[in-house]
């Protein structure tokens, strides 16, 4: 199932995702630094949502309080608890 999800507090505007079956099959930031997250969004396929939540939850970037795989883990924690 597709899904955006709205970033708050990073460079990256919004974040793209599809999950099925609890396993993360692609990841496409818009924003940010397209390298890295280009890099973020190849680890993480085919990875176990709840794998990819404890890694990424919590990252913070520049003392911001947040980061892209931050808010990538806020997005995929935001749809398995139906919010």
């Amino acid at each position: 199932m597709k899904k955006v999800y709205q970033t708050q507090g990073t460079c990256s505007k919004f974040i793209e995702f599809d999950v099925e079956d609890g396993i993360v099959n692609d990841v496409v930031f818009y924003g940010g630094c397209n390298g890295n997250l280009q890099g973020i969004a190849r680890l993480v396929k085919g990875m176990k949502v709840d794998d990819v939540i404890s890694r990424l939850e919590g990252i913070n970037c520049g003392g911001k309080g947040t980061s892209c795989p931050d808010q990538l883990a806020k997005a995929l924690r935001e749809q398995i608890e139906g919010i």
